[in-house]
């Protein structure tokens, strides 16, 4: 049993021996932020001031050799190897936020359908206790019996009192997992969930309009958020725009169509990138945002799918004054393997 010490508050929490520094943390509620959980993304790395750590296997993109002399590291693969850990992150409150996730949770798949041409929806019910979470988090599920690795997915609704998950899959070529669940993955199976990670979650005090801009299964977590924000009557305006290649990659139409109807406050656009259709937008987000909204300066803004897609959407949302505290972002990387890319969790638009 290792001490992770955190700076500058001096609040500290015990890390079990084979966990990593994030797993950790996560257990004690706080919130570091992350997303490939494996050395890919570079969103957890940290400055370690004390203490020595197996960084294991991460790419140079995500910790440069420089970094790495610096004493930063990345902390969803970092295990400590010695008794105290001291990491600069966190405030000086170090208040934790987070649910602490649960490992190999028993679900049983419920319902499976396809939603649109690479995309499957998974709705899964708890045989035991549901899983806690806050909208915009993911959960992670594989078959390691049969080789199949766990890769992550965001959850598309809101929590419900009988902690139903809902799952948007996207079809990735090569991908193991993705495949497997497409293919193989039958109703009324039994499946190991692991849960709740990830930072892209809503802040209920916020006080502005809300702006979700999203592409391929980016979707998911933006359709949980919006759907928690009108179940809790949330009053100023929020907009879903929606990026997607083709007609047949939209789903979810009904749903938004629904909140539109029955919340004043609630609107959604969407815009087709490879092709034209009556009452679609056509073009990039940074070709169509500019005519939907002049000024963003006012706006907290969700953005979510690939890295490209979400750095895109960043810089357009700057134009338009979006500012800098007020974007929260989730991009989708490719979970990596020390070989093997496996892109389940990216479908760019």
């Amino acid at each position: 049993m290792a001490r992770i010490i955190m700076q500058p508050s001096g609040k500290s929490v015990d890390c079990a021996y084979g966990d990593t520094v994030l797993m950790a943390l996560e257990k004690a509620g706080y919130a570091l932020p992350n997303n490939c959980r494996a050395g890919a993304c570079g969103e957890c790395k940290v400055k370690v001031t004390q203490g020595q750590f197996d960084q294991g296997m991460v790419l140079d993109m995500a910790l440069s050799q420089d970094e790495r002399k610096q004493g930063y590291g990345l902390m969803c693969m970092a295990k400590p190897i010695s008794e105290e850990l001291t990491i600069e992150w966190g405030t000086e409150d170090a208040k934790p936020k987070l649910f602490p996730p649960r490992e190999d949770a028993l679900f049983v798949v419920t319902d499976k359908k396809q939603i649109a041409a690479r995309v499957v929806e998974l709705r899964l019910r708890p045989v035991g206790q549901p899983i806690r979470y806050w909208p915009g988090q993911y959960v992670t599920i594989g078959n390691p019996r049969a080789d199949i690795p766990a890769r992550a997915y965001s959850i598309s609704n809101a929590p419900r009192p009988d902690g139903e998950l809902v799952l948007q899959v996207a079809r990735a070529d090569g991908g193991v997992t993705s495949n497997w669940i497409h293919d193989q993955l039958n109703i009324g199976e039994s499946v190991k969930v692991s849960g709740a990670y990830g930072t892209f979650i809503g802040d209920p005090s916020v006080d502005t309009p809300v702006l979700c801009i999203a592409a391929g299964t980016g979707l998911a977590p933006v359709l949980a958020l919006a759907e928690a924000a009108l179940r809790r009557g949330f009053r100023k305006p929020v907009t879903m725009l929606f990026s997607a290649r083709t007609k047949e990659d939209v789903y979810s139409l009904g749903m938004m169509a629904w909140w539109r109807t029955k919340h004043r406050s609630f609107d959604y656009k969407i815009t087709l990138t490879r092709e034209q259709q009556e009452g679609f937008l056509n073009g990039r987000i940074d070709a169509v945002l500019p005519q939907l909204f002049p000024d963003l300066s006012k706006h907290t803004i969700f953005a979510a799918g690939s890295p490209e897609f979400v750095d895109a959407c960043v810089a357009a949302v700057k134009k338009q004054g979006a500012k800098d505290e007020l974007i929260h972002t989730e991009g989708f990387f490719a979970q990596q393997q020390p070989v093997v890319a496996d892109a389940d969790h990216l479908l760019p638009g």
